[in-house]
């Protein structure tokens, strides 16, 4: 679809001068990303090497003992492309002790915990390093709940999170992130062989057409089969939407005063600037 193609060469101009501004704004110089050695953490790395300066930038690997070998591997390309700070740390030792207390706990439960231990590890970097987690989610998995709350969705700023899946591989091209990286089927490396459109159970480049029209467009449901998408699919992407609603949203505060967070104090002008 026509509709997804982006100008790389404005999103770059942007996403840089985003990730520049918000972390200086905060006090800040540095800011540190969780590189999985995954297309979405690669393209965060080359913005916020290119923003900060690649000495300001620590990318931390997290492997689990079951991790991919390759996603080590793709990880260091990066490294060695930038010329960025890095640390290895693996979290094995954090989640067994969990794991063992529930050995009956399923891949999500599993899966979830890994999640959450990186993003331990990665706010605990964050103040070793005196810079702001960089958060690497785009656009297609916010939308489809297809993160761990208080896990990878856990960030200071998101300079993809506008970003469809289709669109971030566009970017990455033009930023120069190795073919390897590109060309590899995403995937969380939760467990072996989990890959994110088997667990999804579509492409994202189908879904990606979809969404662009459910949100960006605002099809109707009705709109979307006259356009060739089948009923159950966009009933299926219609309540994954729906149902991941509380991940995309601060929580809600019930409201007893004139101006709630959340509600009508929301913005930095709302405090003097």
């Amino acid at each position: 679809m026509d509709s997804l193609n982006i100008n790389t060469g404005l999103a770059r101009k942007i996403l840089t001068g985003f990730i520049s501004t918000e972390i200086t704004r905060a006090g800040f110089t540095r800011g540190v990303i969780a590189l999985s050695g995954g297309i979405d953490s690669a393209v965060g790395c080359y913005l916020a090497a290119e923003a900060l300066g690649p000495q300001n930038v620590l990318a931390i690997r997290m492997p689990y003992k079951t991790s991919a070998r390759d996603s080590l591997e793709h990880a260091q390309l990066v490294i060695d492309d930038l010329g960025i700070q890095s640390l290895t740390l693996p979290i094995s030792e954090i989640v067994e002790p969990l794991f063992d207390l529930f050995p009956d706990a399923d891949q999500v439960r599993r899966g979830n915990a890994m999640a959450r231990a990186r993003m331990l590890v990665l706010y605990d970097q964050s103040a070793a390093f005196n810079g702001l987690v960089i958060g690497t989610g785009n656009k297609t998995e916010i939308l489809l709940g297809y993160t761990t709350i208080y896990g990878d969705s856990a960030c200071a700023l998101n300079p993809i999170g506008d970003l469809y899946k289709t669109q971030v591989r566009q970017l990455a091209s033009a930023l120069g992130v190795p073919q390897a990286i590109v060309d590899k089927p995403p995937s969380a490396d939760l467990w072996p062989g989990q890959t994110d459109e088997g667990e999804l159970g579509f492409t994202y480049e189908e879904v990606d057409r979809l969404l662009y029209l459910l949100v960006d467009e605002r099809y109707r449901p009705e709109e979307c089969l006259q356009s060739g998408f089948k009923p159950e699919f966009v009933e299926r992407v219609i309540e994954r939407i729906q149902r991941s609603h509380f991940k995309r949203i601060v929580p809600p505060i019930a409201k007893l005063s004139n101006r709630t967070v959340g509600y009508d104090f929301l913005y930095l002008r709302d405090w003097g600037t």
